[in-house]
């Protein structure tokens, strides 16, 4: 196929949101050839990107038929190795190619198009993330479009039970206010890698659930006034992003022995109430999630604060309909963290790989620094690209 066939263009609402919607429904994304899950996105299909400060979505056309889809977003971000300890970086997701017209040039001619559109807007690097297992992306961003590997980050995924979890009476639990959550966030990780420079926005988001704290009773009170913050001697914090605002998931195929796991434990939990029997959720019908970023700790009982608050955002989301998991995806210093945030094995996955490409000459430098460098700083999430 000679690549004048294939026309890369933007994405036009009124014209193209049908199209592209039923491309989602065609395109299974997912860990592995046994399970894949479909996304729905309710009839916005640039809701992953809308909350960014630029975005672009860009579609494919063959024959007049809509092939292909891809999406970008750019925002300014905390880089260590950057001369200046900051970069505007551009992040590559949403491809779709149909099927049928996989192997075919599609997916590549959509990168290109928009590593352009990143370079036009003077983005220094494009980074995406993939399944580590998956081969043709693997082979796609790396082989062919240059990237490197740069991190290799853990999503772990907790389902969402029936029963509220029991919460220690020996820790208190506070929500923040707006400027209190940015105030620590630029504090204790405004030198996190990819930490974003609109951290305000993030937070004031009407995604954003709120940013809570936990401490020990009987210490220090945590207090903002005037002076600055009086901080206890250990403390944790997080924010809650409501993805399920945004677009649903369903598990589209999964081995029967899964099913019947599943659908074994909720019968197990209805009848035996009273035993607390954890279940596993129906992920066979549209489900959405929350998802926790900005997870920190200080201080040497702090871990404990850490599952105490999962556990507390765990409350929050029994009493929802549709939530039935709560991912967050933790890396570097944060591995230390995995242990004392509750997550189940069997849904979870022990390595997300991250991808990182210079755009710029004068970057290559940076960017060797940065991919050879043992992966030892904590990774801050943005919860706008889950």
């Amino acid at each position: 196929m000679a690549f004048e066939d294939i026309k890369i263009r933007c994405y036009h609402e009124d014209f193209d949101r049908a199209r592209v919607e039923d491309l989602e429904r065609t395109c299974e994304v997912g860990p592995s050839e046994r399970v894949f899950l479909f996304t729905d996105t309710m009839g916005d299909p640039i809701c992953r990107i809308r909350n960014s400060p630029m975005y672009m979505m860009l579609v494919a056309e063959l024959d007049n038929k809509l092939v292909g889809v891809i999406q970008g977003s750019i925002k300014v971000v905390t880089i260590q190795k950057h001369p200046k300890d900051q970069a505007k970086v551009g992040y590559i997701l949403g491809l779709r190619v149909s099927p049928v017209h996989r192997r075919k040039g599609i997916g590549s001619s959509l990168v290109h198009r928009l590593e352009e559109w990143f370079i036009t807007n003077q983005a220094d690097f494009a980074y995406m993330a993939t399944e580590k297992d998956n081969k043709a992306s693997v082979k796609l961003f790396m082989e062919k479009h240059g990237f490197t590997k740069f991190r290799t980050p853990s999503i772990l995924v907790n389902p969402v039970g029936q029963h509220s979890a029991r919460l220690r009476p020996d820790i208190h639990i506070l929500e923040l206010k707006v400027e209190q959550a940015e105030f620590l966030y630029r504090e204790f990780m405004g030198s996190t890698e990819f930490f974003p420079h609109d951290i305000d926005k993030i937070l004031r988001n009407k995604l954003s659930l709120g940013t809570w704290v936990a401490y020990r009773r009987g210490e220090t009170d945590m207090d903002f006034g005037s002076n600055g913050p009086v901080l206890p001697s250990s403390w944790a914090m997080l924010s809650v992003w409501n993805s399920g605002e945004l677009f649903k998931l369903k598990v589209g195929k999964a081995p029967i022995s899964c099913m019947i796991c599943a659908k074994s434990s909720r019968v197990i939990d209805r009848v035996f109430r009273c035993l607390r029997v954890p279940s596993i959720p129906n992920f066979f019908d549209p489900f959405g999630f929350y998802f926790l970023y900005g997870v920190h700790r200080e201080g040497p009982s702090s871990s404990k604060l850490v599952k105490t608050l999962c556990q507390f955002v765990h409350n929050m989301a029994t009493t929802s309909q549709d939530i039935r998991v709560i991912v967050t995806e933790v890396g570097g210093e944060e591995d230390t963290m995995r242990a004392h945030i509750p997550h189940s094995k069997l849904l979870s996955f022990p390595e997300d790989l991250w991808c990182i490409k210079s755009l710029q000459n004068e970057e290559r430098n940076s960017i060797n620094e940065l991919t050879k460098a043992p992966p030892l700083r904590p990774l801050f999430v943005d919860p706008r690209e889950v």
